[in-house]
């Protein structure tokens, strides 16, 4: 069996930043692709005055595909985004 393989419950509610270190939110949920036996994307709460709440206009929960993730351990890394700016 694959040494990389989490438990759910041990994913959801981690903390999760960019790769340069800027606070995201918490890990919300996964989507699971399950023809292919794999992790589709992410959900991350963006919490008020996070990094990911300021790129998208509020608090919200942001679905954000896996090739962006980078690491999943004590807190998950995620590649740095661009985005436009969002007025509320």
């Amino acid at each position: 069996m694959a040494d990389n393989i989490l438990d759910y419950s041990d994913i959801t509610g981690k903390d999760v930043f960019t790769r340069k270190g800027s606070y995201c939110g918490k890990m919300k949920d996964i989507e699971v692709n399950l023809s292919k036996f794999g992790v589709r994307s992410v959900v991350v709460g963006a919490e008020k005055g996070s990094y990911l709440a300021q790129k998208v206009g509020g608090t919200r929960n942001v679905v954000i595909p896996y090739r962006m993730v980078e690491s999943v351990d004590d807190v998950i890394i995620i590649k740095d985004f661009k985005t436009d700016n969002v007025d509320e």
